[in-house]
């Protein structure tokens, strides 16, 4: 399973908000370009809907394929108390005749979209991943050098870290605490709760910045 938390902060204040995970996570950003093609069942595979997404790791010298299937959300009165979304997760590397593999299977391509941008990778009371990215569309497809993007001047943050049964509660305590230095450039929730752009994040922004431009004079 895995714990995550998604934002949206306005593409001016990306820069502000790398130099502030920079700070704080003390590791190299790691380039992120991934083809997601999400495919889901047809009707000779029953009458329950599945879905499953091929990601292609288009940022590394040879492309690599990993199949990811999110299954549903924790539920229960613990679950609508905490911020942080845990849910089941399964995730494998594949090679890249995949996608015809599960067109033989009966799946049919639903939409397929690129991410661009960049990641950190740390371990701050759990292995966390904190990624940055505007999302494209294709206007044909496969066509990966030729995106659109989907939302102009805005991009997705996203926070996820693996758990299991018997940690969980560490892994969302360490998320909730490391998003608290993140709040005054963004908010970040549950995937799904639309909170909007946070009304500091522009003098946030600029006070990152200046401070970064004073250390380097």
């Amino acid at each position: 399973m895995e714990c995550v938390v998604q934002g949206i902060i306005e593409t001016q204040h990306v820069d502000a908000l790398e130099t502030l995970l920079q700070g704080l996570c003390g590791v190299p950003k790691e380039r992120v370009r991934v083809h997601e093609l999400c495919l889901k069942s047809g009707p000779n595979l029953g009458v329950v809907a599945s879905e499953v997404r091929l990601l292609c790791d288009l940022a590394q010298p040879t492309p690599s394929w990993t199949v990811r299937h999110i299954g549903g959300a924790m539920r229960g009165a613990g679950a609508e108390q905490i911020s942080v979304l845990v849910r089941t997760v399964v995730e494998s590397k594949v090679s890249n005749s995949a996608l015809r593999l599960f067109y033989t299977l009966g799946y049919k391509l639903d939409h397929e979209l690129l991410k661009v941008g960049f990641a950190f990778r740390f371990n701050r009371g759990a292995q966390i991943t904190v990624t940055v990215t505007s999302t494209n569309k294709m206007p044909k497809l496969h066509a990966t050098e030729e995106p659109v993007l989907v939302t102009p001047g805005l991009q997705m943050v996203e926070i996820t870290a693996p758990a299991a049964s018997d940690n969980y509660n560490e892994v969302v305590s360490a998320i909730s605490s490391f998003c608290e230095y993140l709040a005054p450039l963004l908010h970040l929730s549950k995937p799904g709760v639309l909170t909007g752009i946070v009304p500091t994040a522009a003098s946030a922004a600029s006070s990152l910045m200046s401070n970064t431009s004073g250390k380097m004079l």
